[in-house]
């Protein structure tokens, strides 16, 4: 399965080039000029990871990883800025971003980010999973609360 990543940016060449470098590299990934449309995106689709400008027109980038870490907590944002400051990262990792890079940035470099930002999320998701089933065994009527 192909690691599912959505690319907010508001420099459209910059986002065209990087999106086909990584869909060359066999992600699955999804392209937003703005935050208010990544917050649609992320809304109506599961994205495992967000890779996320810092300085946008409209919403800022960390206002968009607020509102992603309460709509969607477990997709992990790597923040992508080329206006980095130490106090925009900060503000980032105390917001749960998974990382933070500055651009230009060597896309193997992200490569690995993104790669290790989704084994977080696939371990979160796979403890979840296994606390759920330990609830069910351990209490089937519990399998009941959901439905």
């Amino acid at each position: 399965m192909k690691i599912r990543v959505l690319l907010v940016d508001d420099e459209k060449d910059f986002v065209d080039a990087l999106a086909e470098r990584l869909s060359m590299r066999n992600y699955d990934v999804t392209v937003a000029l703005r935050g208010e449309e990544a917050l649609d995106k992320l809304r109506q689709y599961n994205f495992d990871v967000v890779i996320l400008d810092v300085r946008m027109p409209g919403i800022d980038g960390n206002e968009v990883l607020s509102e992603i870490k309460r709509i969607k907590p477990l997709t992990e944002v790597i923040m992508l800025t080329g206006h980095a400051t130490v106090e925009s990262a900060i503000e980032g990792m105390k917001q749960g971003a998974y990382d933070y890079l500055i651009k230009p940035c060597e896309t193997e470099d992200l490569v690995t980010k993104i790669n290790r930002a989704y084994e977080k999320k696939a371990e979160h998701e796979e403890r979840i999973r296994e606390a759920r089933v330990k609830e069910i065994i351990s209490s089937p009527r519990a399998a009941l609360k959901d439905a």
